[in-house]
């Protein structure tokens, strides 16, 4: 290591086939998927190389220690790099799930559309089965949003009548819509 450390970067390659099959294993341990080990083994050994300046031996420079010491600072890349794995497998998770969550809010969403153009459905249905002067009145006042003294005026009558006449028609309307909702 201290060789690739002076960029000497063929010695990687004697590094990855030494290391190679103890480093897939702990991984093949952790996650019992044979593709993902081999993806986590090569990005470990990327990790060696990019953070190769950082390789220190401990102070007894011993020829053991030396291996060692590469072996332990190996494996705590490997175990970052199997964190980072999982910590950027949870948030994709994550995203997974609020995107679900989206779509479901989405589909809540369409479906309350689709139950309200049905009740409009049944509501112009509803409507036109009303006699039309009572049809009228509620057109005036509910769609139009006229005010019951402009719809008196209108029709010639008071206020106090124009009252009446759009409750009663309500009242109609709301029994054909019933009538309707039963059927469908």
């Amino acid at each position: 290591m201290l060789k690739v450390k002076d960029n000497d970067l063929d010695k990687l390659g004697l590094l990855f086939e030494r290391y190679k099959k103890p480093l897939f294993g702990f991984f093949y341990n952790l996650n019992k998927d044979q593709e993902l080990s081999e993806d986590l083994v090569q990005n470990t050994f990327l990790r060696i190389l990019k953070y190769r300046h950082l390789f220190r031996l401990p102070e007894n420079n011993l020829q053991d220690a030396g291996e060692g010491s590469f072996r332990t600072w190996m494996f705590h890349i490997a175990r970052n790099v199997s964190h980072d794995h999982y910590r950027k497998d949870k948030i994709k998770n994550k995203e997974n799930v609020e995107d679900w969550q989206h779509q479901l809010i989405h589909h809540e969403h369409k479906s309350s559309e689709l139950e309200q153009q049905d009740e409009q459905t049944l509501l112009n249905m509803a409507m036109e089965k009303l006699p039309a002067d009572k049809r009228e009145i509620l057109l005036l006042s509910k769609y139009q949003e006229k005010k019951y003294k402009e719809i008196g005026e209108v029709l010639g009558c008071s206020e106090g009548t124009v009252k009446v006449k759009v409750f009663r028609a309500l009242q109609e309307l709301k029994t054909i819509y019933q009538q309707l909702e039963k059927r469908v």
